[in-house]
């Protein structure tokens, strides 16, 4: 856990491009009402505010979504991939024994012999891998920038039939961390795992379908509000000088608790559930991505990211989006 604020002043860990990719199988509420294997009940589908989604193809790995994201976000920081010195993967949708998924991705990406590794923690995916690679950036002096890349099937992890499919859908996220003393951007996060909730979320084999226990949102808001709160009072921040919260969604139901109990007004709270769904750790990076190419975000605006997951996992980042 960090004890202090702005861990990574003395470096200067900017966020210097965004990028994403979606499957180009982009389902509507209207496809499921249809029929097919699995129908899914009309009643249903009016208990979910999930319009769209997207679902992977037989040849939209996980590598080929994370290299199609972080092609865009290097070529948006102004880079070249053989100039990348990291690469870190986050996913745990489609776990593979080996070899990992990151190798592949930075070799579809052109940079086969830079150092590229997997991480997990479910869908606080990105808060994880941010925070390795940043301390990277922070120990090794010659390492400048790394790309972290979440890439997720979660529409695999569904059980057919269920209300999970309206939900879960596939996407990747990247965002490149450049050294920028001058300019930084990261300020702070937290990351923390309580093994006593592990099984709030899990996905069981055989079949690794994800489920839920019913007080999901409870644990959920408690956890985000403790880490915020934290990431905030030690920065010497309040909610009021956070410009944007751009949250792992989960659900519409945690969603509005959340808000709720942060007190964010519902302007300031960014996400893209309705038109993508719960993409996982892909989540974060995608709004941003977005948020970013349309021009709502302004150089210099404060972003709180806090996120859950499965494990269970907690956590949130303090930044500044360039």
């Amino acid at each position: 856990m960090l004890n202090q604020p702005n861990p990574w002043a003395a470096t200067g860990v900017a966020l210097t491009g965004f990028g994403l990719y979606y499957p180009r199988n982009r389902i509507v509420n209207e496809d499921f009402s249809r029929g097919g294997d699995n129908p899914i009940d009309a009643s249903v589908l009016g208990t979910v505010s999930v319009r769209a989604r997207h679902r992977s193809s037989e040849t939209e790995t996980i590598p080929y979504m994370g290299a199609e994201a972080g092609r865009l976000a290097v070529a948006d920081a102004g880079l070249a991939p053989a100039e990348l010195d990291l690469v870190v993967l986050a996913s745990w949708t489609v776990p593979p024994f080996v070899p990992e998924h990151a190798p592949e991705t930075a070799a579809l990406l052109g940079c086969p012999r830079t150092l590229a590794f997997d991480v997990s923690g479910a869908c606080t995916g990105f808060i994880h891998a941010t925070g390795i690679a940043a301390a990277h950036l922070n120990t090794l002096p010659h390492t400048r920038h790394a790309l972290v890349v979440c890439s997720e099937q979660f529409s695999r992890r569904a059980r057919p039939g269920s209300k999970g499919e309206l939900v879960c859908g596939d996407a990747a996220g990247a965002v490149v961390l450049s050294k920028r003393p001058e300019n930084p951007g990261l300020i702070d996060l937290v990351l923390r795992s309580d093994g006593e909730r592990a099984k709030v979320v899990s996905a069981p084999a055989p079949h690794g379908w994800v489920r839920s226990q019913k007080d999901l949102p409870e644990h959920a808001v408690s956890s985000i509000v403790e880490v915020s709160g934290e990431l905030l009072r030690r920065n010497g921040l309040d909610m009021d000088t956070v410009d944007w919260v751009v949250p792992h969604p989960g659900t519409d139901v945690v969603h509005n608790r959340v808000r709720e109990a942060l007190g964010v007004p519902a302007g300031k709270f960014v996400v893209n559930f309705q038109e993508r769904g719960n993409t996982s750790s892909a989540s974060i990076p995608i709004v941003l991505a977005e948020a970013r190419g349309a021009g709502r975000f302004r150089p210099g605006d404060l972003v709180l990211s806090p996120a859950i997951g499965a494990g269970w996992y907690y956590g949130a980042m303090l930044y500044r989006v360039g």
